[in-house]
């Protein structure tokens, strides 16, 4: 009798260890499924233009010690920057709080036209002729009719020299 009851205990161990083992595995796939999940839908790229928005390089270098760009010393001063370089129709740079914002002059959300090209007005925002889509000068933000925030460049600033380069 002590052989069957071993052998039964045995039976039962093994039948839960395989039990256990078929849990752990069934949370490692779950949670690998939930992680996988995230993980692609987290990836996925936001356009912030259309399709149909100019791909230009930019290379562009500021002496902010300039007269010309004196606006730029005071938070919430702003610039346009037509120079080689800078893209299709321009730029528009901003001093905010913690630097500077470098928006592209084409509309973001609608098809590059002839009446597309940003413009400031009021020294609060920045319009678009052609629909009256607005954003916010100093953040970007949308706040009539576009979705997205207009196309924006990264920037270096040396402090030091004043120098403000602007690049894609």
């Amino acid at each position: 009798m002590s052989d069957n009851v071993f052998c039964v205990d045995s039976f039962y161990k093994y039948i839960n260890l395989f039990s256990m083992k078929r849990k752990i595995s069934l949370l490692l796939s779950t949670i690998f499924l939930i992680f996988s999940l995230l993980n692609m839908s987290s990836c996925t790229t936001r356009e912030e233009t259309v399709n149909c928005f100019p791909d230009q390089p930019i290379n562009v270098s500021l002496n902010l010690n300039l007269p010309a760009y004196f606006a730029l010393q005071t938070v919430g001063g702003w610039i346009y920057v037509d120079e080689q370089q800078d893209g299709t129709r321009g730029l528009i740079v901003v001093r905010t709080t913690t630097g500077f914002k470098v928006y592209d002059r084409n509309a973001p959300h609608i098809c590059p036209d002839t009446n597309t090209t940003l413009l400031v007005e009021s020294n609060i925002k920045i319009v678009c002729p052609k629909d009256g889509a607005e954003w916010i000068l100093i953040t970007g933000e949308p706040t009539k009719i576009a979705k997205v925030a207009p196309k924006s460049y990264r920037y270096n600033f040396d402090s030091n020299s004043g120098n403000l380069a602007i690049f894609y």
